[in-house]
């Protein structure tokens, strides 16, 4: 399958797709009433057209077929397929691992509450940052916003650390993070849109063709795998030397500032 250009062209492919599948229903519906004739020729002419109808219906989306795309990995990326995403000063010994789904309103919350202060921490060398995306509320609720989201935070990160921080940050804002029922992330216009918003990517025509011709698509579905291996069941989650932080409740994510420091500063003196 090509390269999408727009989401529109996904969207005409999606549109003919449906339309070649009832069409070949339909086909199939009218050779199946042939079997009553006792043809063979005609049961013969069935299978046939069965077959082909089985063919088409189990032909992939775009997304199963972004599998089979030539990857290209982001720029700042290391790592089996360029999945290793690590920002922050070399120096810092203790490394702490996110595990975050673009569409999760429980990473926005997070985001928005401790993001700050997160961010603040690997600025001061206290500690690096390891980004692991993940897009199993795709699968969950419909939709593909989580892996064109990922696919535009891969675009982000190939212009710059700093560039996809601050784009990680905006979707995940208050003013943009829409609710998770709603699949806004799919449409290519609204994460440019978003994007505007960030001094390094507005009007930044190589970061917008990337997100329009799905440069990294095949690089969001690596990285979404990476997710699905690790055994975490859930975003937001974060792990330091294996072992996961969590707030005062002691098993989600530390929600709170306050939450998050004890638990980060724990983490950091074992």
């Amino acid at each position: 399958m090509s390269k999408r250009n727009s989401q529109a062209a996904k969207t005409a492919a999606r549109e003919r797709l449906r339309v070649e599948r009832e069409r070949q229903a339909k086909r199939a519906k009218v050779k199946r009433q042939l079997i009553v004739a006792g043809s063979v020729v005609g049961v013969l002419a069935i299978a046939g057209g069965i077959g082909y109808a089985v063919v088409q219906g189990n032909k992939p989306g775009y997304w199963e077929a972004a599998k089979d795309d030539k990857l290209v990995k982001p720029a700042n990326t290391t790592g089996t397929n360029g999945t290793t995403v690590v920002i922050g000063e070399s120096s810092a010994k203790k490394t702490l691992v996110m595990y975050e789904d673009p569409r999760c309103p429980v990473c926005a919350q997070f985001e928005q509450t401790v993001g700050a202060t997160l961010d603040k921490g690997v600025e001061d060398g206290k500690y690096k940052v390891q980004y692991v995306g993940a897009t199993f509320l795709d699968n969950g609720l419909g939709g593909e916003g989580s892996k064109n989201a990922l696919s535009a935070l891969g675009a982000a990160l190939n212009v710059d650390s700093k560039a996809f921080l601050a784009y990680k940050t905006a979707l995940y804002s208050a003013k943009w993070h829409p609710e998770e029922s709603d699949d806004k992330f799919k449409d290519d216009s609204y994460l440019i849109k978003v994007a505007d918003t960030v001094p390094a990517l507005k009007g930044n025509t190589k970061f917008q063709n990337a997100v329009k011709n799905g440069t990294f698509d095949k690089w969001a579905l690596d990285m979404s795998a990476k997710f699905d291996d690790s055994g975490v069941k859930g975003t937001p989650t974060l792990k330091m030397d294996g072992k996961t932080l969590t707030g005062s409740d002691g098993e989600n994510a530390p929600m709170t500032v306050a939450d998050f420091n004890k638990a980060i500063e724990a983490a950091l003196k074992a």
